[in-house]
């Protein structure tokens, strides 16, 4: 019988049957395409792993006529003094990895500190130099103010002779 055959017998998915076949490491004859070929002494211990699945036991825990139970092995703890001396050196890197980040931060820190100062001491060589500026302004519009008065007074006293004597004419004065 073929794979999809044995499923519909069983009332399962062919891929079911194929992960059976694979977790039970049955030896199976298979046809020149590759698919698995069912003889009645296989169908037996498909139908006998059906059975214990449904009793319960785990898929890994199966156990097969003619063969041994699987059992899983578990690799043996390494010596507690290699491991003890292990964890000892991520301490110390830890511990010198966090000096080393310390002695970075504070280089950085003194780096910006330096570098606020500098820009501090410039501001103050700016601030002096827009007052001096500003002084120098000043000292400037002193002495143009009085020009510009007295080129603009005599002006101002033509246009009121100009004003009366427009008026005066109208009225023939």
């Amino acid at each position: 019988m073929n794979t999809s055959a044995v499923a519909k017998m069983l009332g399962v998915s062919p891929s079911t049957i194929q992960r059976w076949v694979k977790q039970a490491n049955l030896q199976m004859e298979r046809t020149e395409l590759g698919h698995y070929q069912f003889s009645e002494e296989s169908i037996e211990v498909l139908k006998d792993i059906q059975e214990q699945l449904n009793n319960g036991v785990l898929l890994q825990d199966l156990k097969l006529k003619g063969k041994k139970p699987r059992k899983a092995t578990v690799a043996a703890p390494q010596s507690d003094a290699r491991a003890e001396q292990l964890l000892q050196r991520m301490d110390y890197l830890e511990n010198k990895l966090n000096g080393k980040a310390d002695d970075v931060v504070s280089y950085q820190i003194l780096q910006h500190r330096r570098e606020i100062e500098d820009l501090q001491s410039e501001i103050t060589r700016l601030n002096e130099m827009i007052e001096g500026m500003q002084q120098a302004a000043a000292h400037l519009e002193e002495p143009a103010k009085e020009e510009n008065k007295a080129l603009f007074s005599p002006v101002s006293s033509i246009r009121k002779l100009k004003k009366r004597s427009f008026i005066s004419s109208f009225f023939g004065l």
